[in-house]
């Protein structure tokens, strides 16, 4: 079923926009991602579940596509801000192989006691809030989050040069338009005072869209100041990875 967050939101600037956009394009937005799932997303958001499992949080869940390849008796909840993604991600629960719950709730304002999952993951989230609002949806993550805790975000950058840099800027209004997003959103930026330590961030489709890990960081342990760069193959496809120590 789909419960509402009973604490409600703080329905502020950003907030209602994204909750507008969302509750106005939940019927079309399948349809208008099917060409983007197909040749990208699937192959991707198994990468959001490897060696996960125990208690998860799938912050933004939307539609629920990434319901089929969440871990094997594991038990999920899905939060979204708008009913009406969640109303179509509820048809996709039988696709998975999880204990699923569904519940209205905005990432920066989660109704769950403190460190209450084993592992958080956001996939094309974080390019929909606005800049206001990077920093308080991830406290609220590292929050919950328990000490120690994964946090994984699948989601896009912007390409530094050319040809795919001229494409994402002309494809960008359209996005904004239609999803609320940004390419120029860096949440890592943010890490260190949400009480989060970058653990790995590895460009998956060229420079486009990036597979982000970081953890919780348990009191009294320093955060790692060395990072070392290399390249690694995944999908068929040479990549790089930015590692820190720890």
């Amino acid at each position: 079923m789909v419960e509402p967050g009973p604490h409600g939101f703080s329905w502020q600037g950003g907030r209602v926009a994204r909750f507008q956009t969302y509750q106005r394009i939940a019927r079309f937005y399948d349809l208008i991602d099917l060409p983007f799932e197909y040749s990208r997303y699937r192959r991707l958001r198994p990468l959001l579940f490897e060696g996960l499992n125990g208690r998860l949080l799938d912050a933004g869940v939307g539609t629920g596509r990434n319901m089929p390849f969440y871990p094997p008796g594991s038990e999920v909840i899905g939060v979204d801000i708008s009913p009406a993604m969640l109303l179509r991600a509820r048809r996709r629960r039988g696709q998975s192989r999880a204990e699923v719950q569904l519940r209205q709730m905005d990432v920066t304002n989660l109704d769950f006691p403190d460190a209450t999952f084993d592992a958080i993951v956001a996939s094309f989230l974080f390019c929909t809030l606005p800049e206001e609002d990077q920093l308080p949806a991830l406290k609220e993550v590292a929050r919950v989050l328990k000490p120690g805790g994964i946090l994984r975000l699948l989601d896009y950058t912007r390409p530094s040069r050319g040809l795919r840099l001229l494409l994402t800027r002309l494809w960008e209004p359209w996005a904004k338009w239609a999803f609320g997003a940004s390419f120029d959103r860096h949440p890592e930026k943010y890490f260190e005072e949400a009480g989060l330590k970058m653990a790995r961030k590895t460009f998956v489709v060229d420079d486009l869209i990036a597979l982000v890990e970081t953890r919780r960081q348990r009191r009294g342990v320093p955060t790692g100041t060395g990072c070392a760069i290399q390249l690694e193959a995944r999908n068929g496809h040479a990549i790089s990875t930015l590692r820190l120590p720890g």
